[in-house]
């Protein structure tokens, strides 16, 4: 079959396990709810002619602004974002995993990217990748890819509105012509005095508008018609971008390309030597979760808009290491699935893996034969671009209602993405992370307490749940301000579990209230610990 239909809610291509949720589904530009059927990943010939060529050309276009923006955002050569986009069509393409998505630089990393290349040099950017693909292929192999799946919605969600906030703010700086500060916190603080600065800048006014034209450009682009939708929004915004600015003389920085052999920067021993470093080996594991994560979240959500075979997440962890190893070796950017590209690999009518392959063919061939035509672009347009797609990773939307249903996943989500900000990409995650399973723990040790005293005779005390330290506070203030003067009964068996904090407290109380029997004069009271009874 070839054709389209759709897909009762329910079914199993509902049902996937996975990112099920993730936010960055919401990226795909067109078609959620409708699925394609897909014959399966293999090359074949036809299909490849038929659909795949076409769906080629549709994700080349969409790439090559976000290749080179993505590289100039990150601080390095726009040749290195091609780079990356080659090795994602031509070696992750071919290899096993996900048939349908689509491989390269992401926006998502580029604060983290540019973090490292800041304080480690541009040349150790490419041992980073390296290892980074090695440590995912390793995840792979040992079959550790279905884990990733196991990771809050709310710190994912956090870690993308943090990275769209330090991107806006940073590109801000770009659509200026004007150098970004370093930090976040930095980034954002100096934004009035940009906008106070801007009117004055030689050049600024212009690249502002180059920039607020391309934003509008892509914020629009969704309501106009259909056959002029079928240009990708990313390539006719920076298409009319350049044309402008070259229509009217603009003075505004253009982006500045030479060849790839030239950006081709192999890690030396000297950058192998950094890995001794406990700090790079840091950086290096959150370059492998932060690519493994957003890689497999956008597997499920390609997964959801076709009915072809489903994703194998450790053979995909393998597929994007062994692209990651190559982009290391060749010094390049490190590389995610990207939601955006496969997308619209998806709703062009792509078949089967030869659409991915054959876009890194294009860019290859574009990036070596016209080198030129990349010259003309203003690195404001390329800022007015990744300016919108750090809009579109903060999930606003969703936190009014996150805040009336879950209330707790909205404060992880709030913290996580002000850590992402204010500290750095990794520690953002970890802080979330840490509060997501802070969360988990207090959540389930649900410890219920009933009390039921007739007046007279003995006061049975009943518990019930899961009773561990963190409720032990409150579960003492209760035991403690029962009479002392009668006998009370603390029955265990409804407890599914008691942690060592709670089986001691619980004895101490029992032992205490024993002896104040023993020595009040008179005193019918005491403690008795009947079921589950823990050992002493």
């Amino acid at each position: 079959m070839t054709g389209k239909r759709n897909v009762t809610p329910g079914t199993r291509a509902d049902t996937q396990a996975g990112a099920h949720d993730n936010p960055a589904a919401t990226d795909a530009p067109t078609g959620r709810g409708t699925r394609h059927h897909r014959g399966g990943g293999r090359l074949a010939v036809p299909a490849a002619l038929r659909h795949d060529l076409p769906a080629s050309l549709v994700v080349f276009l969409v790439a090559v602004p976000l290749c080179v923006g993505v590289a100039v955002a990150s601080g390095v050569p726009a040749e290195l974002g091609l780079i990356t986009g080659i090795v994602g069509g031509l070696v992750t393409g071919l290899l096993p995993g996900s048939s349908l998505q689509v491989s390269g630089p992401a926006a998502g990393l580029t604060v983290l990217v540019y973090q490292a290349v800041q304080q480690l040099g541009p040349p150790a950017l490419g041992v980073l990748v390296l290892a980074a693909g090695l440590l995912q292929i390793l995840l792979g192999a040992l079959r550790l890819g279905r884990w990733f799946r196991a990771t809050s919605i709310a710190v994912v969600e956090g870690m993308l509105a943090g990275i769209g906030l330090t991107l806006i703010a940073g590109q801000l700086y770009a659509m200026a012509d004007t150098p970004a500060p370093d930090s976040g916190p930095a980034k954002i603080a100096g934004l009035p005095g940009l906008a106070a600065d801007a009117p004055t800048t030689p050049g600024a006014p212009a690249a502002l508008g180059i920039g607020a034209a391309t934003i509008a450009v892509l914020a629009c682009w969704h309501r106009l018609p259909g056959p002029v939708r079928a240009v990708p929004g990313p390539l006719a915004a920076v298409a009319l971008a350049t044309a402008a600015a070259a229509a009217f003389d603009l003075p505004v920085d253009r982006l500045q390309i030479h060849g790839l052999a030239e950006a081709i920067q192999p890690p030396g021993t000297a950058e192998l030597a950094l890995l001794a470093d406990v700090t790079v080996l840091g950086t290096v594991v959150a370059f492998t979760l932060i690519c493994s994560a957003e890689s497999l979240f956008s597997a499920a959500a390609v997964d959801r808009m076709h009915d072809g075979p489903r994703t194998d997440y450790d053979r995909e962890l393998v597929a994007q290491g062994t692209g990651n190893a190559v982009c290391g070796a060749l010094g390049a950017l490190p590389m995610t699935a990207v939601i955006v590209r496969s997308a619209a690999n998806v709703q062009a009518g792509a078949r089967t893996k030869a659409s991915r392959v054959l876009h890194g063919v294009w860019l290859l061939v574009f990036a070596a034969a016209f080198p030129a035509v990349l010259q003309a672009i203003p690195l404001a347009a390329l800022a007015g671009v990744l300016v919108h797609a750090g809009w579109r990773l903060i999930p606003l939307p969703q936190i009014p209602r996150l805040w009336r249903e879950h209330r707790g996943e909205a404060v992880i989500l709030i913290c996580t993405a002000t850590a992402v900000v204010a500290l750095n990409l990794f520690e953002g995650v970890l802080l979330g992370l840490l509060l997501a399973v802070l969360k988990t723990a207090w959540e389930t040790s649900q410890v219920h307490l009933d009390v039921d005293d007739t007046g007279t005779g003995p006061i049975r005390v009943r518990l019930s749940g899961n009773a561990t330290f963190l409720r032990l506070p409150k579960l003492l203030d209760t035991l403690e301000g029962l009479p002392r003067d009668r006998r009370i009964e603390l029955h265990l068996s409804g407890l599914r579990h008691l942690d060592h904090a709670c089986r001691t407290a619980l004895v101490n109380w029992a032992e205490t209230g024993r002896d104040t029997a023993d020595t009040a004069s008179g005193s019918r009271g005491g403690v008795e610990l009947l079921g589950a009874c823990p050992d002493r």
